[in-house]
């Protein structure tokens, strides 16, 4: 099967054909259909998180496919299911993770990858899906909708009238505006430094915006606030400068939510006095999501039309191309941007 390939941080991906590998106990062969490119590849490709000690290996952790063959001990799907592949663990086998041969060198993949035209996915990084959902669609569950509206719901547990912020409005971030907006959180302000990415977040329930690359975030934060801080911030940026500018406009009984992964060298400082009057700094982790509970229950608010998924997706290239769809993605030009395998 054909798959991209890292072999080297800070290198492009290598798009080559390697072998499949029987399955384990727990193990599902997947059909991809579509998968994401989310922050993560980039920091792992980047070496964000220092040095990678499992080249070569494959990526992605966000997708859709078809259940193609179930191993040992699965009973969670079977042959023919649409799922979801996800990388936060839900119920079911967590399998060894699967080793590939590329002409003689043996690749490395976690629980869940997804730039290759089939994988092997742990049977507790699936979730099965309805068949009527679009497979484009269903990919973005894997990550960015349910970290973005877990962010809300489970970390911020933001109600109606309270005010949010959120610091970069990628995938993840257009989905905290989103869930923060069925909840009527007010006011609802996205700060990026891409216009496109501030004009979308409009579109999303964003009720203000701030371009940081010509406004001071802080001062107008605090403007909106009347002073007192927004009542939950989120970051998604990992940005160490982004990071305590979040905390130092959070109200003293406010929320900082840290959802972007900082570089491993870079630390923050903030004044922790108001951490003993109330003020709370959470890191999320996937949004807290419980994928079998959430995914079909927010993909049955996009039935009825009260969650827009298809809206953000803005590319979507071949496996071939995937190199170029990443660059794409580093230069902030895309919302979503999809490989269709």
């Amino acid at each position: 099967m054909k798959a991209a390939i890292l072999s080297k941080q800070n290198y492009p991906l290598i798009v080559a054909n390697i072998e499949l590998p029987s399955l384990d106990v727990g193990q599902v062969l997947i059909n991809v259909a579509y998968s994401g490119i989310c922050g993560k590849q980039l920091e792992e490709i980047s070496g964000k998180r220092g040095e990678d000690p499992y080249l070569p290996h494959l990526l992605g952790h966000e997708g859709s496919g078809i259940v193609e063959a179930v191993g040992p001990g699965v009973n969670k799907v079977k042959i023919g299911d649409h799922v979801v592949l996800h990388w936060i663990k839900g119920p079911g086998i967590d399998s060894v993770p699967p080793r590939f041969d590329w002409e003689g060198k043996e690749v490395s993949a976690g629980w869940v990858t997804t730039f290759s035209e089939y994988t092997i996915v742990s049977e507790n990084r699936l979730t099965r899906i309805e068949d009527d959902i679009p497979m484009d669609v269903a990919a973005l569950l894997g990550c960015a909708v349910t970290t973005g509206l877990g962010i809300v719901f489970n970390n911020a547990n933001v109600k109606p009238g309270e005010s949010l912020a959120v610091f970069g409005v990628g995938g993840v971030g257009i989905n905290v505006i989103q869930g923060a907006s069925l909840v009527n959180a007010y006011p609802i302000i996205a700060v990026d430094v891409h216009e496109n990415k501030l004009s979308q977040a409009l579109q999303f329930g964003a009720t203000h915006t701030i371009n940081a690359n010509n406004s001071d975030p802080e001062e107008i934060l605090l403007k909106l606030s009347a002073g007192v801080g927004i009542d939950a911030i989120v970051d998604t940026t990992g940005n160490s400068q982004v990071r305590q500018t979040a905390y130092r406009s959070t109200s003293n009984t406010g929320k900082t939510i840290f959802a972007g992964v900082p570089h491993y060298q870079e630390q923050i400082t903030i004044d922790s006095f108001p951490l003993h009057f109330g003020r709370q700094v959470i890191g999320s982790h996937g949004g807290e999501t419980r994928p079998d509970r959430d995914i079909n229950r927010y993909l049955n608010l996009y039935k009825l039309g009260k969650l827009r998924l298809k809206e953000q997706i803005s590319h979507c290239f071949s496996l071939d191309d995937i190199n170029e769809a990443i660059k794409i993605v580093q230069k902030g030009d895309a919302n979503r941007c999809l490989i269709e395998l």
